[in-house]
C-alpha cells in the first residue's frame, strides 16, 4: 500500500492578501481559485511538488456550520491559534531575508535548532504560523 500527502489546508480571512503573500512573496504558483456557495478556495503549490496542494480555505469552510461555529473559527484564526505548515527550503537565512523584507511578521529569526534543522518562522497574513527550515549537514 502506498500513501501519499495530496493536499494540505490552511485557513485564511481575507483571500487577497493571501494570495498576494503566497503567490507573490512565497513564490507558490496558483492552481485553482474556486467559488461554491459564497465560498473561496484557492490551491497553490510549489512547481517542485507538482502533486502536493495547498488549499487557502475559510477559517470554517463547512457550509453547513453554524454562525456560532463560525465565529469561534474566525477568532481562533484571528488570534494565530490555527495550525500552519512547515516548509523546507535550501537556504533558510535567504528565505528568511526574502520574506521579511515583503513585511510579513517576524515570530523566530534563523535559529539552529536541537532536532537537526536550521529554522525561522513567520505568520501569513491571517495569522497563521508557517516554519521554514533547512536540515542541517
Amino acid at each position: 500500500m502506498d500513501i501519499s500527502l495530496a493536499s494540505c489546508f490552511i485557513a485564511v480571512d481575507d483571500f487577497d492578501k493571501a494570495l498576494v503573500f503566497y503567490r507573490d512573496v512565497l513564490g507558490l504558483e496558483v492552481r485553482n481559485d474556486v467559488g461554491f456557495e459564497n465560498m473561496r478556495w484557492i490551491t497553490v503549490g510549489t512547481p517542485s511538488q507538482p502533486d502536493v496542494d495547498i488549499v487557502l480555505e475559510p477559517a470554517l469552510a463547512d457550509p453547513n456550520a453554524s454562525a456560532a461555529d463560525k465565529q469561534a473559527a474566525a477568532e481562533l484564526l484571528a488570534k494565530g491559534m490555527l495550525r500552519g505548515v512547515i516548509f523546507r527550503t535550501d537556504d533558510v537565512d535567504a528565505t528568511f531575508e526574502r520574506i521579511r523584507a515583503a513585511g510579513a511578521e517576524v515570530l523566530q529569526e534563523p535559529f539552529d535548532q536541537p532536532y537537526g534543522v536550521r529554522d525561522c518562522a513567520f505568520r501569513d497574513p491571517a495569522g497563521n504560523m508557517l516554519r521554514f527550515n533547512q536540515p542541517r549537514t
